[in-house]
Order: C-alpha cells, then sequence, then structure tokens
C-alpha cells in the first residue's frame, strides 16, 4: 500500500532539502548512463546468484562504486512510495593478454577505416535489492565505445531509478557483474523511520513508546534478525491506540528487532533494530549461547543471534591446567549457529574439548564427550608432522610446548620417548586425526605408572619380609606381640567399619519407622549408615540432591556400598524414570533423596558400573520378589529378612565374621526389624501407625 503523504512528511521532516526529494511519475523501472555510454535495463527481475570468481579475458567493465539517493515514486500528486535510486560508477579493469587483441580492437573501432565498426566493451551489471521480507534484482546491460577504454579508468556510471522500501526499513545493495570478474560490491543504508516509534531507556530495562491516535490499530512484532537461517519472531500483537511496552534488559539480543504495522489491508511496514551496538546485548548473547558437543564426533553452537567467534580443539590434560589448542584438526572459522556441525576426527576421545572465542578472550569451552566415553584419561597426545619424501616427526603436546620425543628436555614425554615412539609403531595408540600433512595419536600413560608403583611395592615386600625375620629371632615376645596386633586389628576394624548409605522412598510414616529400625540395627554390625532420615537439617539446607551427591562420592570414596531399598513407591518411580526419561519428572517431597537420587543412579546401572557399588533389598511382605525392575538385578538383590544373612554378609564385605556370627547378628537384625514390621500391615488409624519417629527422626549426622 502506497504510503501517505502526511506520513512521509513526517518521517523525512520538515527541512526543505529533505522535503523537495525528486518524485519519479509512473510506476516502471527505468535506467540512464553518462554521456558516452550506452545502456539498457532488462524486463524482470533476475536470479540472484554471483556464481563463482572468473579470471578476466582481457580489460573488462567492473561497478567500483554505489551511491545511492532518496526520491519519490508517486502515483498521484500525494500518494508516493519512498524509493532508493542506486547508481554504479564503472571502470575498466584488466589488459589484454595478447597485444595483437588489443591492436585489432583499436583497428576496429577506427574512425578513418572505409568500413569503420561500432567497436565497444559490454558488461552485464546486476543490482541486487534486499529490505525485509523482499528481495530482488535487476540486470543493466551497459556498453562503452572503444575510445573510452582505458585500462585503470573511470568510464562513468549508470543509474537505475528505483528500488521502493518501507519507511524506517535497513536496505542492502550489491552489485556484481556476469560473470563476475571480482567480489561484489555491497552498500547498507537506514531509511528514515516513522516518529511515532521510540526506543528509550527506563533504568536497567526498556521502553518502546508508540505514540498513535486512540482509534489506530496497528500490529507490532519482535523478532531476531538472524544473518544464518531465516527470520525467527518472538513476540506478536495487535494493539490500539498509544502504547508504551517495557522489555526487561536480559532480553536484549544485538538481532533483537522491532516491526510496526497499521492493520490494513497491503501495509508498509516499518522494522529498525536498535540493539546492535548495545554492550549490554552483546552480553546476553553469550550468557544464552550454549554449546553442545554430539556423541560421537558432532557439535552444536546454540544463540538467538549470530556470533562473530571463532571455533577450535583442544587437548585437556587430566592434571587440569590450559587446554592445549589443536590447530591441525580443526582451523579456526567463524561459527555457524544453531547448526550441528562435525569434528574431522577419526574417532572421540574424552580429553578433547571444543573451544569458542572472539578476539578478546574465551567465551565457551565444553568436554561433554566424558558422559559417554568415561572421564579424562591420563593420555600423552603425539602430533605427528609428515613432510615430503615421507619424513615425519613426533612430538608430545605438553603445556610447555610440543616436546620431540627423541630429545634431552627434562619433561615425562622426554624422559618416556622411545616408549612412547615404540606404542605409536606396535598399534597401541588410538589415532584421533590423520591426513597428508600429519597426524594425532593419544598413547596410554597407565602402564608406565604402573611400573613405578610396582618397584614401590617390591621395596615394601622386602622391607616387611626383613622385619618379619628379625622378629622371629625374638620368639620369646612373639606371643605378646600378636596378642597385642590382634586387639589392634579388632580396634582398628571398629573404627574402619564399612560406610553404608541407604536409598528408600518415604511411602508412608510405617514404611519410614520400618526403615529407621533397619538403620538402627545396622549401626550395631558395625556398619556406618547414612540415612536421609537423620539428615532432615542437612536435606533442607542443600537440598536433596546435592545431598545425595556428596553422601554418595564420600560413600564410594571410602570403598563403602549404595543400598537401595525397594518399596512399592520406589518401583513406581523406577518405572517411571525408565518409561519416559524424556518428559520432565513430576513433582516429589524435597526432602525424598530417593527420587532425586535416580538421575544419577539409573546411568550407573545403565552404564555397567554398578556391580560392587550397589546392593538391592525388599521386604518380603511389602513387595513380591518379580516387582524389582529387571535392570537393578545386575547387583545382588536380598528379600528381608528371609536372606538377611547374605545381606549382611554383602554389606560387611572382607570384614564380615564367620558363619556362626553372621548368623547370631543376623537373629539380632531381625529381632528389631519385627514390631517395625508388623506395623507395616496394622489397619489405618490403629495404635502406633502415627508418623512419629521418636528418638532416632531427629538429625544424626
Amino acid at each position: 500500500m502506497p504510503v501517505p503523504w502526511f506520513l512521509l512528511s513526517l518521517a523525512l521532516g520538515r527541512n526543505p532539502v529533505v522535503l523537495s526529494l525528486e518524485r519519479v511519475v509512473g510506476p516502471q523501472d527505468t535506467a540512464r548512463c553518462s554521456p558516452g555510454l550506452s545502456c539498457h535495463l532488462w524486463d524482470g527481475d533476475v536470479l540472484c546468484l554471483p556464481g563463482s570468481l572468473v579470471s578476466a579475458p582481457g580489460p573488462v567493465l567492473v561497478p567500483t562504486r554505489l551511491q545511492t539517493e532518496l526520491v519519490l515514486r508517486c502515483h498521484e500528486e500525494t500518494d508516493c512510495d519512498l524509493c532508493v535510486r542506486v547508481a554504479v560508477h564503472l571502470a575498466v579493469q584488466g589488459y589484454w593478454e595478447d597485444p595483437e587483441d588489443e591492436e585489432k580492437f583499436r583497428r576496429a573501432a577506427d574512425p578513418e577505416l572505409e568500413e569503420p565498426r561500432n567497436a565497444s566493451l559490454q558488461a552485464h551489471i546486476v543490482l541486487s535489492f534486499q529490505a525485509y521480507p523482499t528481495a530482488h534484482c535487476v540486470l543493466l546491460e551497459v556498453q562503452v565505445p572503444a575510445a573510452l577504454v582505458q585500462p585503470g579508468q573511470s568510464v562513468g556510471s549508470v543509474v537505475f531509478d528505483c528500488f521502493e522500501a518501507a519507511l524506517g526499513a535497513e536496505v542492502q545493495i550489491w552489485s556484481y557483474t556476469q560473470p563476475r570478474y571480482q567480489k561484489e560490491l555491497n552498500l547498507t543504508q537506514q531509511l528514515p523511520a516513522l516518529p511515532w516509534l521510540n526506543v528509550s531507556a527506563d533504568g536497567e530495562d526498556v521502553r518502546l513508546v508508540l505514540d498513535v491516535s486512540e482509534e489506530q490499530r496497528f500490529g507490532l512484532s519482535l523478532y531476531w534478525n538472524q544473518v544464518q537461517g531465516p527470520i525467527k519472531p518472538w513476540w506478536h500483537s495487535n494493539l490500539t491506540g498509544p502504547q508504551t511496552i517495557t522489555l526487561n534488559h536480559t532480553d536484549l539480543v544485538p538481532c533483537l528487532c522491532i516491526q510496526v504495522w497499521p492493520l490494513e489491508p497491503d501495509s508498509v511496514r516499518t522494522s529498525i533494530c536498535p540493539f546492535r551496538e548495545d554492550p549490554r546485548a552483546h552480553r546476553n548473547l553469550w550468557r544464552a549461547a550454549r554449546l553442545q558437543l554430539l556423541p560421537p564426533l558432532e557439535w552444536r553452537l546454540d544463540a538467538p543471534c549470530s556470533l562473530p567467534a571463532e571455533a577450535t580443539l583442544c587437548w585437556q590434560p587430566l592434571d587440569g591446567g590450559p587446554c592445549l589448542s589443536l590447530v591441525p584438526p580443526l582451523p579456526r572459522e567463524n561459527v555457524t549457529v544453531n547448526k550441528v556441525l562435525e569434528f574431522p576426527l577419526l574417532k572421540g576421545h574424552p580429553n578433547v574439548c571444543v573451544q569458542v572465542s572472539t578476539w578478546e578472550k574465551l567465551q565457551l569451552q565444553e568436554c561433554l564427550w566424558a558422559d559417554s566415553l568415561g572421564p579424562r584419561k591420563d593420555d600423552m597426545l603425539l602430533v605427528e608432522t609428515r613432510g615430503p619424501q615421507d619424513n615425519s616427526s613426533l612430538c608430545a603436546l605438553e603445556p610447555s610446548g610440543c616436546t620431540p620425543l627423541l630429545s634431552r628436555a627434562s619433561t615425562r614425554a622426554a624422559r618416556l620417548g622411545e616408549q612412547l615412539l615404540q606404542d605409536v609403531q606396535s598399534g597401541q595408540c588410538l589415532q584421533l586425526w590423520d591426513n597428508d600433512l600429519g597426524a594425532l595419536w593419544a598413547c596410554p600413560m597407565d602402564k608406565y605408572i604402573h611400573q613405578r608403583w610396582a618397584l614401590v611395592w617390591l621395596a615394601c615386600l622386602l622391607l616387611a619380609a626383613v622385619l618379619f625375620l628379625l622378629l622371629l629371632l625374638k620368639m620369646s615376645r612373639v606371643k605378646g606381640w600378636l596378642r597385642l596386633l590382634k586387639e589392634n586389628i579388632r580396634a582398628g576394624a571398629a573404627a574402619r567399619s564399612r560406610a553404608a548409605l541407604l536409598l528408600y522412598s518415604a511411602d508412608d510414616a510405617s514404611f519410614e519407622r520400618l526403615v529407621g529400625a533397619l538403620a538402627s540395627a545396622l549401626c550395631q554390625l558395625p556398619l556406618r549408615v547414612a540415612v536421609d532420615l537423620w539428615s532432615r537439617r542437612d536435606l533442607s539446607a542443600q537440598g536433596a540432591l546435592a545431598w545425595f551427591h556428596a553422601q554418595r562420592r564420600q560413600t564410594l570414596q571410602e570403598g563403602g556400598v549404595v543400598v537401595l531399598l525397594f518399596s512399592p513407591g520406589a518401583v513406581a518411580l523406577c518405572r517411571e524414570w525408565l518409561q519416559d526419561a524424556t518428559s520432565a519428572p513430576r513433582a516429589h517431597d524435597p526432602h525424598d533423596a530417593f527420587a532425586a537420587s535416580l538421575s544419577c543412579v539409573l546411568p550407573d546401572f545403565l552404564q555397567g558400573r554398578a556391580p560392587g557399588r550397589y546392593v538391592g533389598a525388599y521386604f518380603d511382605k511389602l513387595l513380591p520378589a518379580d516387582a524389582v525392575p529387571a535392570l537393578f538385578r545386575s547387583v545382588p538383590v536380598f528379600s528381608l529378612p528371609s536372606q538377611l544373612p547374605d545381606f549382611l554378609g554383602t554389606l560387611q564385605g572382607s570384614a564380615a565374621p564367620r558363619p556362626r556370627r553372621l548368623a547370631e547378628r543376623a537373629e539380632q537384625v531381625s529381632r528389631a526389624l519385627q514390631p517395625a514390621l508388623e506395623s507395616c500391615f496394622r489397619p489405618p488409624g490403629a495404635p502406633g501407625t502415627g508418623r512419629g519417629m521418636g528418638p532416632e527422626a531427629g538429625d544424626r549426622t
């Protein structure tokens, strides 16, 4: 729809120079050129395909500069559209490769010949125009007489009338030749905006003020104008009358644009992108960016806008320190956001990470392959460089640089240089990357560390043997020493009792009493038992997930065991996670450590890390044997109290007593559990079914 004249007047201001814009009458596009040149505008749009660069066969006509001017295309006296006139300045580029070709060209244009030819230099100039949401291209044919053809000299210009655009739009113009002999010219221009759209600061936030009449209905859209990929709408609404809209400063990003238009058929839309240079918007963009490493060898950078950043691979040593850059596999290049990209590696490795950085600093780094490839390894990365005639050299990537294997440096790689070279030749190293220029190898260092510890253990054994011989020489004191040693072992065993972390689902108050009774009985074995019933204060302060992580880490580091106590509620939670792992889990009691721990317990079972760390158990009368999910049967699962001896023996591990003593302890635990078991089967409201837990319900950790 043509823009009414009074809106153009408001937008362009009252400056007489601005208001006296030249008017172009008629809807047809036209082209004209400077004296001495001839030009022709081809009918219709052409495809906007620049094509590849080609070498010029001789002197060619190329665009050298773009110049724009605002004009009005009027259909009636007061019915005009804003239009962009484009002038393309041209010059001759290149030289004749063969002097004879130049001589023929000159003779063809010689006016003294009896039949002179109309020799000229011809070019097809493409003008590409883009102003959201429209874009189109036109083709101009230009001819230059041979007399004006001087390499390196300007020959004039061609003017195109004109490209229509909306008020406030940002227009981009490109110009190039077909075929293309040089990089295309480009020009970006911001057209005047309507005065009733104003963007202002409101403290930390931003206000959009739309000053229109109360009856005026208009549409307002906020969108992310992404260079890479389609425009992504963010918010849209149809409004009436003057409006003030507040944007939170955390929502600002450089590509956030505002579009306004009257709710009328074929209305002109006004767009502005006011936050491109806003420092807050650039900080928010990096906060919103997310770097994801997708197994096995893919990665993606998610962000609402394009990022002026580069990506590289790096090697993260096991002992920490800076991530060492791997330039050969992933050369520095601009990052394409919201697109899955592949790493040019043969195989993945948990020590390989990706870095995203700007020219100022490192912004993002992720090493997420550890989720699928395990924790980082103590491997040495070797860089093989290949030269001509099959010459190659190997160096080890270390914080001090790339150390040649066969050198006299004092680094670990130099000391083990010959062994590492043999590992590469014998195929014991993993090849991560390979091409004509070189290769990357990851060589395990565990065996060299084991060799060093083997010598230490051998020395300790020899020392122990000498001490034993000395003791045998004093037989009169051996019995007393053995008696003292036995007492110390018993005292040490009591002090070093095995740790057990008890996880359960709090189905009801009676079941919690049963769990409390079991935990109290296990403490008499002796076992160091951790259960959330005794840690309510820590659960409230840390949260269930943090408390479970801390207890699980401490228990496993001390060689303890995690006990999964299954009940109907626990089985239901496990099945919920197993059957619908992609959906968000439902809300649970904030003190329920079992529900919080499933996100970490299930991966241990799925990845085969559970045996030796976990033990399962359930009560005979509360749960049938086949109700325990099959996934958890990769570890021992005991029925209580019928299998108490085996259960207690597994919990105590190597410190378990003899079978007779173990049976006595099982009988003690069974008697302690009996009252709590009976209370689980009392009818609701019967005496003794309250929720109180007695003294054991308090904070005992």
